[in-house]
Protein backbone atom coordinates (compact mmCIF):
# COMPACT_ATOMS: atom_id res chain seq x y z
CA UNK A 1 0.00 0.00 0.00
CA UNK A 2 2.82 2.38 0.61
CA UNK A 3 4.42 1.56 -2.45
CA UNK A 4 1.60 2.29 -4.36
CA UNK A 5 1.16 6.10 -2.56
CA UNK A 6 4.69 6.54 -3.65
CA UNK A 7 4.22 5.77 -7.39
CA UNK A 8 1.52 7.50 -7.09
CA UNK A 9 3.22 10.54 -6.09
CA UNK A 10 6.07 10.14 -8.37
CA UNK A 11 3.63 10.14 -11.38
CA UNK A 12 1.30 12.80 -9.95
CA UNK A 13 4.63 15.66 -9.57
CA UNK A 14 5.53 14.26 -13.18
CA UNK A 15 2.63 15.15 -14.63
CA UNK A 16 2.41 18.66 -12.83
CA UNK A 17 5.58 19.09 -13.95
CA UNK A 18 4.89 18.12 -17.74
CA UNK A 19 1.44 20.36 -17.41
CA UNK A 20 3.60 23.45 -16.44
CA UNK A 21 6.43 23.16 -18.83
CA UNK A 22 3.53 22.37 -21.93
CA UNK A 23 2.09 25.79 -20.67
CA UNK A 24 4.80 27.70 -20.54
CA UNK A 25 5.70 26.67 -23.88
CA UNK A 26 2.50 27.23 -25.46
CA UNK A 27 2.35 30.59 -24.22
CA UNK A 28 5.87 31.28 -25.40
CA UNK A 29 4.99 30.44 -28.78
CA UNK A 30 1.73 31.59 -28.95
CA UNK A 31 1.39 34.15 -26.90
CA UNK A 32 4.59 35.96 -25.87
CA UNK A 33 5.41 39.35 -28.19
CA UNK A 34 8.57 39.75 -27.22
CA UNK A 35 9.59 36.10 -28.17
CA UNK A 36 8.84 37.33 -31.95
CA UNK A 37 11.96 37.64 -33.82
CA UNK A 38 12.81 41.03 -35.87
CA UNK A 39 13.32 40.39 -40.15
CA UNK A 40 14.67 43.02 -42.68
CA UNK A 41 14.22 46.21 -41.03
CA UNK A 42 12.16 48.41 -43.56
CA UNK A 43 11.59 51.37 -41.41
CA UNK A 44 12.08 53.77 -38.21
CA UNK A 45 10.76 57.15 -36.38
CA UNK A 46 12.15 59.20 -33.36
CA UNK A 47 9.70 60.98 -30.87
CA UNK A 48 9.32 64.26 -31.60
CA UNK A 49 11.16 64.86 -27.86
CA UNK A 50 14.17 62.13 -29.46
CA UNK A 51 13.23 60.00 -26.24
CA UNK A 52 12.06 56.74 -28.09
CA UNK A 53 12.70 54.96 -31.34
CA UNK A 54 10.88 52.77 -33.19
CA UNK A 55 12.33 50.19 -35.77
CA UNK A 56 9.89 48.61 -38.01
CA UNK A 57 11.05 45.07 -39.25
CA UNK A 58 9.52 42.53 -42.10
CA UNK A 59 9.61 39.16 -41.00
CA UNK A 60 8.84 36.58 -43.82
CA UNK A 61 7.47 33.30 -42.42
CA UNK A 62 8.38 31.56 -45.98
CA UNK A 63 6.32 29.29 -48.61
CA UNK A 64 3.33 28.86 -46.16
CA UNK A 65 2.85 32.03 -44.56
CA UNK A 66 2.62 35.84 -45.36
CA UNK A 67 4.40 38.68 -44.43
CA UNK A 68 4.27 40.13 -40.87
CA UNK A 69 5.39 43.50 -39.42
CA UNK A 70 7.21 43.93 -36.21
CA UNK A 71 7.39 47.27 -34.68
CA UNK A 72 10.39 47.40 -31.67
CA UNK A 73 10.31 51.03 -29.03
CA UNK A 74 13.98 51.31 -27.81
CA UNK A 75 13.89 53.93 -25.32
CA UNK A 76 17.97 53.95 -25.08
CA UNK A 77 17.92 51.28 -21.95
CA UNK A 78 15.71 48.31 -23.08
CA UNK A 79 14.36 47.34 -26.50
CA UNK A 80 10.87 45.84 -26.36
CA UNK A 81 8.57 44.44 -29.28
CA UNK A 82 5.25 46.51 -29.21
CA UNK A 83 3.71 46.14 -32.89
CA UNK A 84 3.28 42.87 -34.63
CA UNK A 85 0.61 42.48 -37.44
CA UNK A 86 0.18 39.79 -39.58
CA UNK A 87 -0.45 40.47 -43.92
CA UNK A 88 1.25 43.29 -43.60
CA UNK A 89 4.17 44.70 -45.89
CA UNK A 90 5.11 48.06 -44.68
CA UNK A 91 5.13 50.30 -41.23
CA UNK A 92 3.58 53.95 -41.35
CA UNK A 93 4.70 55.83 -38.20
CA UNK A 94 3.30 58.76 -36.92
CA UNK A 95 3.89 60.46 -33.89
CA UNK A 96 1.25 62.34 -32.35
CA UNK A 97 3.08 63.56 -29.35
CA UNK A 98 6.04 62.49 -27.36
CA UNK A 99 4.33 59.54 -25.86
CA UNK A 100 1.52 58.74 -28.12
CA UNK A 101 2.41 57.12 -31.43
CA UNK A 102 -0.06 55.38 -34.13
CA UNK A 103 1.36 52.53 -36.27
CA UNK A 104 -0.65 51.33 -39.55
CA UNK A 105 -3.79 52.78 -37.69
CA UNK A 106 -3.59 51.66 -34.76
CA UNK A 107 -3.10 54.27 -32.01
CA UNK A 108 -0.77 53.63 -28.63
CA UNK A 109 -1.89 56.23 -26.39
CA UNK A 110 1.09 55.12 -24.18
CA UNK A 111 3.71 54.10 -26.22
CA UNK A 112 5.46 52.29 -22.93
CA UNK A 113 2.92 50.16 -21.49
CA UNK A 114 0.54 50.05 -25.19
CA UNK A 115 1.30 46.76 -27.28
CA UNK A 116 -0.81 45.22 -30.51
CA UNK A 117 -0.77 41.43 -31.10
CA UNK A 118 -3.20 40.23 -34.02
CA UNK A 119 -3.12 36.97 -32.67
CA UNK A 120 -4.88 38.51 -29.54
CA UNK A 121 -6.11 42.28 -30.06
CA UNK A 122 -9.05 42.59 -33.21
Amino acid sequence: MKLMKKIFGVVLIIFIILALLLSYAVYHFFYDLNAVKPGEKISESISPNGEYKITAYLNNGGATTDFAVLCQLDDGQHVKNIYWNYHCYSAEIVWEDDDTVIINGVLFENVEKDTYDFRRDK
